[in-house]
């Protein structure tokens, strides 16, 4: 009798897609920007990189090795990272609506980073941070740019942290019924930072004040080799942590009690994850800004194809594609100019933002 080939599932075809847009993703975003490269000549490019060639084309090669397959790679790590610390943000919270950005801890990490710029640049700040952002933040020659490289990280950490400190102290530990008052503690919280780093660059040169500014809304456009090493590995050893304890952190969604009952240390367990989400956070705002609304929307997304699972890893690389992507658009939407990505998911996100309440609503 012939073999009875059951048809796919509908999870299983969204998988097949997903690995089919995996593989596509880093030659066809390749292939966009302002020079024009096809999708042919990125393919002969990896060819002969993988092979070992020369390539005949010089400049071409410079393009998508030097300057736009970074670009992609620090997209794909910002999106995961953000997807990470969104997804784990709302299981340990109990709180569908946590994000970085919403809990304030995008706003705290900018805050941090613009306070260590002027901390170690001293009086020449507000020359230098123009200087700074147009060059990367961590790029540059000398002292300055060594101190750069490690105090913008540590000093966007402290503000991430503070924030996170903050709204709990505002929200209360006991998450239960803290909803929409945490929510609520994390918005105030964010507009605190948020005023207090425009209060930082009110007097700053305008030429500094637009470069930094430009850099806190996020983009990818000084993505270099040597700037994908921190925070590559900052993500990969989260996601590492992540994974091995997520058992724990699933038993935070039956309440506290029963993770008790199965020998959870909440407290510490809570405390540990919203640190290591402050930390994720801070690397990815420090090396390009603030992004928001990532980790709203990616879990979410997730849990909606993928109903009655908590896919980590799909997490972790539908907003390493989806940020990509939305670069892509930076790049592309305007002529001779690119927009940068933190408008783009602000504006996605905030609709988003308003379905997700709308839908509570219904339900309740």
């Amino acid at each position: 009798m012939g073999r009875i080939v059951t048809p796919l599932t509908r999870q299983q075809l969204m998988l097949v897609a997903l690995g089919i847009i995996t593989l596509i993703t880093p030659i066809a975003a390749t292939s966009f920007g302002a020079a024009n490269i096809s999708f042919m000549d990125v393919i002969q490019v990896f060819i002969n990189k993988m092979a070992s060639l020369t390539q005949a084309n010089g400049m071409t090669e410079r393009i998508v090795m030097e300057l736009r397959l970074p670009r992609i790679l620090l997209a794909f790590v910002a999106g995961a990272g953000l997807s990470l610390a969104g997804s784990v943000l709302q299981t340990v919270t109990r709180n569908p609506l946590a994000d970085p950005y919403l809990f304030g801890i995008s706003s705290g990490a900018s805050f941090g980073a613009v306070v260590m710029l002027t901390l170690f640049t001293g009086s020449g700040f507000f020359e230098n941070a123009g200087m700074a952002a147009n060059s990367g933040i961590f790029s540059g020659s000398g002292a300055l740019s060594g101190l750069l490289w490690f105090s913008l990280p540590f000093g966007a950490f402290i503000g991430a942290s503070l924030s996170v400190l903050i709204v709990l102290a505002l929200s209360g530990l006991g998450l239960n019924s803290q909803v929409e008052r945490m929510l609520l503690s994390g918005v105030a919280t964010s507009f605190m930072f948020g005023a207090l780093t425009s209060l930082l660059l009110y007097f700053a040169s305008p030429q500094a004040t637009a470069s930094v500014l430009f850099w806190s809304l996020g983009s990818f456009a000084k993505a270099s080799w040597s700037l994908l090493v921190l925070p590559t590995l900052v993500i990969g050893a989260s996601l590492f942590i992540i994974l091995g304890m997520k058992r724990q952190i699933m038993a935070l969604q039956a309440g506290d009690e029963t993770a008790h009952t199965l020998g959870v240390n909440v407290p510490k367990l809570r405390l540990n994850m919203l640190l290591l989400c402050s930390l994720i956070t801070a690397i990815l705002v420090a090396t390009c800004g603030g992004i928001g609304f990532v980790g709203l929307m990616i879990p979410h997304t997730v849990r909606m194809l993928f109903p009655g699972r908590q896919p980590i890893l799909l997490t972790a690389l539908v907003g390493g594609l989806f940020m990509v992507w939305i670069d892509v658009l930076a790049r592309c939407l305007l002529g001779n100019q690119e927009l940068p990505v933190g408008i783009i998911t602000a504006a996605i996100g905030s609709m988003f933002f308003l379905l997700i309440l709308r839908k509570r609503r219904v339900m309740a």
